[in-house]
C-alpha cells in the first residue's frame, strides 16, 4: 500500500515502456516491488526542480536507465553536513510512497567566506540570490569555490546509499548567461574554458558538473548492483 500523494510526470527514453500515472489513482499496485519492478532499468528522481530532472535524465540515459520523475513533498532537515540532508529525505519518500527512490541534494562552496553557504545553498539563493553572493565577494581576489553533489538512493529492500560528486571552479565577477538554474550564472568549472554553468547547454555542463558526477557513480551500481 503506498501514500505518494503526487506522481506528477513520467519520462523514459523511447526505447524503454512508459509507466502511465493516474491523477486519481494513489495506490500503485501495479508494481510488485519483489518481482516485476525494472531494477537496474528505471529510477525514479525525487524533485520539484525540473532542470535538475533534466540534467540527470541526460545522465541516466547513458546508462540506458530511465528516468522518472516523482514529485512528493518531503521533509527537509537543517544539517551541516549536505548527505545527511539527502539521506533523511531519501528515507523519508521511501516512508510515504514504498517506492525505490533517489534524491539529490547540492551546495555551493566558497572558499574566501569560509564555505558558505555550503549546505544552506538553496535557502541563500531564495534570500540573496546570485546577486548577492556577487556582491559579497565585491574586492575579493581569491574567488575559488566548488559545488558538491550527493545522490542519495533508498528502496524498502535495501539500505541508503549516497554518492558524491564535487566540481572546483571559481566565482565569476559578474553574473553570465540565462541556462541552467540556481548559482550556475555565477560559477566558472575549472576546465570550462572560463564559461559559466549558464552559459552551457546541459550536454556540455554535464561533462562538469557536480550532479553529473554524482549521478554517474550513481548509475553505475545501480546497473550493476540488481
Amino acid at each position: 500500500m503506498f501514500k505518494c500523494l503526487n506522481l506528477f510526470k513520467l519520462s523514459f527514453p523511447k526505447q524503454l515502456n512508459k509507466f502511465n500515472a493516474s491523477s486519481n489513482r494513489r495506490e500503485t499496485a501495479l508494481i510488485d516491488r519483489k518481482s516485476s519492478f525494472p531494477w537496474g532499468k528505471v529510477a525514479f528522481f525525487v524533485t520539484g526542480n525540473f532542470h535538475k530532472f533534466s540534467e540527470a535524465r541526460h545522465v541516466l540515459a547513458e546508462y540506458k536507465v530511465a528516468g522518472a520523475l516523482l514529485k512528493v513533498r518531503t521533509i527537509e532537515i537543517q544539517d551541516d553536513n549536505i548527505e545527511n540532508i539527502a539521506r533523511a529525505s531519501a528515507i523519508d519518500t521511501v516512508e510515504q510512497c514504498g517506492l525505490p527512490v533517489f534524491v539529490e541534494d547540492a551546495g555551493l562552496f566558497i572558499d574566501a567566506l569560509g564555505g558558505f553557504p555550503g549546505p544552506y545553498s538553496s535557502y541563500v539563493y531564495r534570500t540573496i540570490g546570485t546577486q548577492g553572493i556577487i556582491e559579497l565577494m565585491d574586492k575579493v581576489k581569491k574567488r575559488d569555490a566548488y559545488f558538491h553533489s550527493v545522490v542519495a538512493f533508498s528502496s524498502p529492500e535495501k539500505p541508503t546509499k549516497c554518492f558524491h560528486g564535487k566540481v572546483k571552479g571559481k566565482i565569476s565577477r559578474e553574473e553570465r548567461g540565462n541556462l541552467g538554474f540556481g548559482f550556475d550564472p555565477v560559477f566558472e568549472p575549472l576546465g570550462g574554458q572560463d564559461k559559466t554553468f549558464a552559459e552551457m547547454s546541459t550536454k556540455e555542463k554535464n561533462r562538469f558538473s557536480h550532479r553529473a558526477r554524482a549521478l554517474r557513480k550513481f548509475a553505475r551500481w545501480y546497473t550493476s548492483a540488481f
